[in-house]
């Protein structure tokens, strides 16, 4: 089987790797600009999960790195099934934490409450649109490692 750009230990998972911890810090900044997020769970869930997605991208993207370096693909079939699953648990709460915390930006915004006063509101909205953007580079790193699975 022909290399699949996006597979474990290509310039293409790399690319997305590093994409996945930039918008995951993105969001994380997004969301700490304002220490008053603590009043609201889908505000802490964003937080949590966006924090469990820097670490994973990050060292996932340093073994793309030395697959590159050594120009041999690390790929054991139980390593990628780990991959696999590690990216369909994250790539699940990435895109809860998002939604849920873009829906109660959007009620915050449409009740009018003191809360979202000043520029507050759109921080959360970006630092939702951020986590929803790592949430696509999440799933697609899972589509192309599920599809290379067969084949290892």
């Amino acid at each position: 089987m022909g290399e699949l750009p996006g597979a474990l230990g290509t310039t293409g998972s790399l690319g997305l790797r590093l994409g996945q911890a930039i918008l995951a810090v993105s969001s994380l900044l997004f969301m700490c600009m304002g220490v008053d997020f603590y009043s609201f769970t889908a505000y802490c869930f964003l937080i949590t999960a966006m924090g469990l997605v820097v670490p994973w991208s990050s060292t996932l993207a340093l073994v793309d790195a030395f697959s590159i370096c050594v120009k041999h693909p690390v790929r054991p079939p139980g390593i990628l099934s780990i991959v696999i699953v590690g990216d369909w648990v994250l790539s699940l709460l990435s895109l809860a934490a998002s939604t849920s915390a873009a829906s109660v930006t959007e009620l915050l915004l449409s009740s009018r409450d003191p809360f979202c006063m000043g520029n507050m509101c759109i921080r959360y909205q970006l630092a939702a649109a951020m986590a929803f953007l790592s949430w696509c580079l999440l799933f697609s790193s899972l589509l192309f490692n599920l599809w290379l699975l067969p084949s290892v």
